[in-house]
């Protein structure tokens, strides 16, 4: 028994460190800029998508990260992972503005309001090639269109390796707080979403067994990626 136990705890500690968290962006501390999610310690992902935790994962609702980040619109970001990003899939990148009254700090990124500024692909082939694979950031665009003002900037990477059925993918989410400046302000999404709302355990991007028979093509969930 203690044998076991023993061998337990080993790939328990192993499985915890192939998991990882988005706590930074740009060259700052560890959630000054992140609201900071709840599995801070655990590293652990969100696995169901009609869980409120699918918007920020954050782990005190209500609260936000202690700083707002200034970032000029164009002007590339980058959306940091603790460990590196160890399972394969889709890195996307959502962002909503904050209504006016309220401020990156204080609002729940409620509503039909996140478009998709950011998007990754698979190489097919042989094998399923996934860019973020091992990637410690994420370099993102701030739409050079968006109005100035704050916002909230949801980092999500979706873990396929166990997403044979559904429930199976595992998602690791952050939302950072930035106010925008020097935007031309006509971004005008065509798509936006709802967290949770936007995707559904079933979705073909979610679901999906990437190992065998290798897929011939891969569809992101959600909306396809707004330009300006």
């Amino acid at each position: 028994k203690m044998k076991l136990s023993a061998a337990i705890a080993v790939f328990a500690a192993a499985a915890a460190e192939a998991h990882y968290t988005f706590p930074s962006i740009a060259n700052t501390p560890d959630w000054q800029y992140v609201r900071q999610t709840a599995n801070f310690q655990s590293n652990g992902p969100v696995t169901s998508v009609n869980s409120p935790d699918i918007r920020c994962y954050q782990r005190n609702p209500g609260s936000g990260a202690p700083g707002t980040y200034t970032v000029a619109a164009g002007s590339t970001l980058a959306y940091n992972a603790k460990a590196s990003i160890s399972h394969p899939g889709p890195m996307a990148v959502y962002i909503a503005k904050v209504p006016a009254g309220q401020t990156a700090a204080t609002w729940d990124g409620s509503g039909r309001v996140w478009s998709k500024i950011y998007q990754d692909r698979p190489t097919l082939g042989g094998s399923m090639t996934w860019p973020s694979n091992g990637a410690r950031s994420i370099n993102v665009q701030i739409p050079r269109c968006l109005q100035n003002g704050d916002y909230l900037l949801r980092a999500e990477h979706i873990a396929l390796h166990s997403a044979g059925s559904a429930g199976g993918a595992q998602f690791y989410i952050s939302c950072a707080q930035i106010t925008v400046t020097g935007g031309s302000g006509t971004y005008s999404p065509r798509n936006q979403v709802s967290f949770p709302g936007a995707y559904t355990a079933t979705d073909p991007g979610i679901m999906i067994n990437i190992y065998y028979p290798v897929p011939t093509s891969y569809t992101p969930p959600g909306p396809a990626v707004e330009t300006c």
